[in-house]
C-alpha cells in the first residue's frame, strides 16, 4: 500500500472562476511563487475551512464503509441476505 498520495503533488490549473479565486488566494496566503499544488490547497483549506474538509472526509469514509459491507455480504459463501 502506498503511504503517499502522488495526486497531492499535482498542480492546480485555474480552469474555472472558482479555481482561479482559490489558486490566487492560496498563492497569496502561502506567499508562493511556484505552482500551486493540491497539497497546498489542502493545507490552506484545513487551516481556514476545516468543516468543509471534514464533511468531504466523513462522506468519503461512510461511502467506503458502506461499500466494504456490501462487498463482504456479496462475497461471503453460503450467506443469505435475510433480515429479521
Amino acid at each position: 500500500m502506498e503511504l503517499e498520495n502522488p495526486d497531492l503533488d499535482s498542480p492546480v490549473v485555474a480552469t474555472t472562476g472558482l479555481k482561479e479565486l482559490v489558486v490566487d488566494y492560496i498563492g497569496n496566503r502561502l506567499s508562493a511563487e511556484e505552482v500551486i499544488t493540491v497539497d497546498m490547497a489542502v493545507e490552506v483549506f484545513a487551516a481556514e475551512f476545516p468543516e468543509f474538509l471534514m464533511a468531504v472526509a466523513e462522506e468519503n469514509f461512510l461511502r467506503g464503509y458502506e461499500q466494504a459491507l456490501t462487498d463482504v455480504e456479496n462475497t461471503t459463501p453460503g450467506k443469505t441476505n435475510t433480515k429479521t
